[in-house]
């Protein structure tokens, strides 16, 4: 890893970038004017995730629809920028230059293909100027069909309708309750609302498109968006000049299956006329299965991973692209072990003659390794694999049966204990005590996965 960041911090392309920077000013950056994230449901910005987002002003985009990115708050960093002086809202790349030898995300973002090429246009320009940018992530409302434990209000609608019943979060400063949406100015505007921050889009949008480099929707789920479907036939019906076009599209992947059909239709058409050179959906999966659906409610598992082949047995040159989220709703499904140790029992076992004449004794130890999708209930014994359990069905197995071999017995215990789809992996010991006075103890070890692979 450190030679990897060595490598980074000597590449002679971000050496470059940044020495350039450095001769307007420590504090440049090339996306203040080349990359925005529009939250249009709220009507927020910010041109890229370190700093926190900012109101975007009614009063602007009423009068310059291209105001959604060139803010009078944007346009004054940019002045500072131009001057040599660094935004305090970008502290998070100065704290990471000051005080390691690591590139910033301020020399990688102005490195990138949308940007690096347009520094002595930007460089040269007028901070008053308005600027068109090539990378463009946004998020036209919050409509969405999902109620994902880590979201909230702000970008699903169905975490609305939550938060309206019950209130809000129990966190400390209210994080995501209707009352702190309302204070930091974030509260959605229902989707089917008139809504001026969409409707100022849409008036830019034809100068905005010939510019783009990368075009992102985000959401809630954006296939729930009418102007998700407005812009995918706008690029139909309109090419964009730039070939170098990317189009990204975040989504649940759980909508109706029409909507998915929509979707694929419109994708074919763009790729099979070569309208962009890349296509990426972004869908979200932490985990899977029944763990997957817990924690995002609304997922369907299977029809989610059905979703995804389909599209990609459609349209075979679209990347899908996981975001996974881990964190503790997602760790609980780790292997766990269940030790018993020293198990000893009376046993008639043995080949031989005299072993099968009188009980001798035998003493078992386990590790059990299993996993399990859903959490552990402190009041369900069966949300566990009980020890207590796995000691009965041993001492059952072989009260009545009496077995030449230690690894006939083994074969028996793995089998019954198996029957638990939850158990993937079985070490077992078995050893007798009594049977040779030179030692404590001889036996067997055998480690078995479900597969009864031998390890």
């Amino acid at each position: 890893m450190a030679e990897e960041q060595k490598n980074i911090t000597e590449n002679p392309i971000y050496l470059r970038v940044k020495d350039e920077l450095n001769e307007v000013g420590s504090g440049m950056c090339l996306a203040k004017w080349t990359q925005v994230t529009l939250q249009l449901q709220s009507g927020h910005n910010h041109s890229c995730h370190h700093p926190r987002t900012h109101k975007i002003s009614e009063t602007e985009i009423a009068r310059n629809p291209s105001a959604l990115h060139n803010t009078r708050y944007k346009k004054l960093r940019r002045k500072e920028m131009l001057q040599g002086s660094r935004p305090t809202e970008c502290d998070y790349c100065w704290n990471v230059e000051d005080n390691s030898d690591r590139f910033s995300d301020r020399i990688f973002k102005s490195g990138e293909s949308w940007s690096y090429p347009f520094m002595k246009e930007i460089v040269e320009s007028d901070w008053r100027e308005d600027y068109n940018p090539k990378y463009v992530e946004v998020a036209f409302s919050n409509a969405c069909n999902f109620k994902c434990s880590y979201c909230g209000p702000a970008f699903s609608s169905t975490w609305v309708e939550e938060v309206e019943q019950y209130g809000g979060y129990p966190t400390l400063d209210g994080f995501n309750s209707p009352e702190w949406l309302v204070k930091e100015d974030k509260m959605p505007i229902p989707y089917k609302d008139a809504n001026p921050y969409v409707d100022a889009f849409w008036k830019w949008w034809p100068e905005l498109y010939k510019d783009l480099h990368t075009f992102r929707i985000t959401g809630g789920e954006p296939l729930m968006s009418k102007d998700t479907w407005k812009v995918l036939d706008y690029i139909i019906d309109h090419p964009n000049p730039n070939t170098e076009l990317k189009l990204a599209f975040n989504s649940n992947l759980g909508v109706p299956d029409a909507l998915i059909d929509k979707f694929i239709e419109k994708l074919k058409r763009i790729e099979d006329g070569n309208k962009a050179k890349e296509i990426v959906i972004f869908t979200s999966c932490d985990t899977w299965g029944e763990q997957a659906e817990y924690i995002r409610t609304g997922l369907e598992f299977n029809r989610f991973w059905n979703n995804v082949n389909k599209i990609l047995t459609a349209c075979p040159r679209i990347i899908v692209t996981f975001m996974s989220t881990y964190n503790a709703l997602s760790l609980f499904n780790y292997e766990k072990k269940i030790l018993i140790k020293e198990l000893t029992l009376d046993l008639k076992l043995g080949y031989y003659d005299f072993e099968k004449e009188k009980p001798q004794k035998v003493k078992f130890s386990l590790e059990i390794d299993y996993e399990d999708k859903k959490p552990t209930s402190d009041k369900d014994i069966k949300s566990i694999v009980n020890y207590g359990q796995v000691v009965k069905l041993i001492k059952k197995l072989t009260k009545n049966k009496h077995y030449n071999f230690l690894e006939t017995l083994a074969e028996d215990v793995f089998d019954v204990l198996f029957k638990d789809k939850r158990i993937g992996k079985i070490m077992l010991q078995i050893e007798k005590l009594e049977i040779l006075k030179e030692c404590t103890s001889v036996g067997i070890q055998i480690t078995k996965k479900r597969s009864h692979e031998k390890l």
